[in-house]
């Protein structure tokens, strides 16, 4: 299974984008799914995730309020909706799926069942 991530690019302050994980053969109902990303200098983000089972959401605090997961299982498909974007949200936006866990806040870049090979996200100030 390869997980497809798009929809980065440039935006100003305050701007929107919407990121779209693709994972043709994915079964998401049996995983935890979600984003993080990876800017220069700083380690590894957590950015939101979609609990496995339960199917809740979680996000950091970092962009609570901003950012909205979305799943449809049916199409093995992903979404992040990153509205207000600011500058700090530059980085490369990694998807991830795990039969285990996933987290907010500080994780690991490596180490999931599968990951995307990122898109890169710049909000200019």
């Amino acid at each position: 299974v390869q997980l497809q991530a798009s929809g980065g690019g440039l935006v100003q302050t305050g701007g929107s984008l919407r990121l779209t994980c693709e994972a043709p053969g994915l079964r998401f109902d049996d995983y935890f799914i979600g984003w993080f990303r990876l800017a220069p200098g700083k380690p590894p983000e957590g950015v939101s995730y979609i609990r496995r089972y339960e199917r809740v959401a979680r996000y950091a605090d970092s962009v609570k309020g901003r950012f909205t997961i979305s799943s449809d299982n049916a199409k093995s498909t992903m979404y992040l909706q990153m509205d207000n974007l600011k500058p700090e949200d530059t980085a490369v936006y990694f998807c991830a799926a795990d039969s285990v866990a996933l987290q907010v806040g500080f994780v690991a870049a490596t180490g999931y069942d599968y990951r995307g090979q990122g898109t890169q996200v710049t909000v200019s100030s």
